[in-house]
């Protein structure tokens, strides 16, 4: 389990690709976006409780496939006790996704086992079955992180999935690299407008994306 809190700021986000993730929340108009919220994974419950605080209007449903992190998360890290808002869900992603019918707005990807391997949910069904689960305009984001074959295999399996309506960023510091895939057209809002966005929505939040979206920059600038 990757998991970090500070005491005197438990909704905040410690984790460089935590932050990462957030960045989804740029992508959309945020007077809409997002209503329903799917996390699989719920680790030490940081996005959960960031998303939680700072999307009002949304519901989040989370599964889980180990209670004791459910129990743990709730006991030592704050974990919202919400069932209007917050459900949990102990079972494995992969038969949640493929058995559920329900859809949602933002799916979410932070799972993997003991090995930080994250076994069936990097396959193609099960992103294609993310797919499947998104409205429209959804977003799918997905930490990639102990992939044998390289992240380049895993997000190969995302692009195939997505029809290549995909964005990854730069790998952080910790070695995980997120993904990020939409249901509408290739995610082509501009740098410019993402920092201007970041602006507002770290004056809403108190989460500094700026310097995350400069190294999306450089990464851009030098395939180029």
């Amino acid at each position: 389990m990757q998991g970090a809190m500070r005491v005197t700021r438990p909704w905040a986000l410690e984790l460089e690709y935590t932050q990462v993730m957030m960045a989804c929340l740029l992508m959309r108009d945020e007077n809409r976006f997002p209503r329903n919220i799917l996390l699989i994974g719920l680790g030490a419950g940081s996005l959960t409780k960031f998303l939680y605080r700072h999307c009002p209007l949304a519901h989040l449903t989370v599964v889980e496939i180990d209670a004791r992190l459910v129990d743990v998360a709730s006991e030592h890290f704050g974990l919202p006790d919400d069932p209007v808002r917050l459900k949990m869900v102990i079972g494995d992603g992969v038969d949640y996704m493929m058995a559920s019918d329900q859809t949602f707005d933002l799916i979410l990807v932070d799972g993997f086992n003991e090995h930080a391997h994250p076994g069936d949910l990097n396959t193609l069904p099960f992103y294609r079955a993310c797919l499947s689960r998104l409205s429209e305009p959804g977003l799918l984001v997905v930490n990639l992180i102990g992939l044998s074959h390289g992240v380049k295999g895993g997000f190969a399996h995302i692009e195939s999935a997505f029809e290549d309506r995909t964005l990854m960023f730069p790998k952080c510091k910790s070695g995980n690299t997120i993904a990020f895939a939409s249901t509408a057209g290739v995610i082509n809002i501009s740098l410019d407008e993402l920092k201007a966005k970041s602006i507002v929505f770290e004056q809403r939040t108190g989460l500094a994306l700026l310097p995350i979206l400069t190294r999306l920059e450089l990464m851009e600038t030098n395939a180029a």
